[in-house]
């Protein structure tokens, strides 16, 4: 697991963030855990690599 950690705010439909609690519950996950899982795996599906330490190869605005 990485050792720092950043918020995320996600705005989600009530009735579906029930429903994703409940599975996360009857799977014996947290939310987080699915959320953070699911980001490695678009990650890695779309060949985005990294590290310990977040770079931005875009300009600050």
């Amino acid at each position: 697991m990485e050792n720092k950690t950043a918020r995320l705010t996600v705005l989600i439909d009530p009735v579906k963030k029930q429903a994703f609690e409940s599975l996360c519950t009857s799977q014996d996950l947290t939310p987080s855990q699915v959320v953070r899982q699911l980001i490695r795996d678009y990650l890695k599906t779309h060949g985005v690599s990294y590290g310990k330490q977040a770079t931005n190869s875009e300009p600050n605005e």
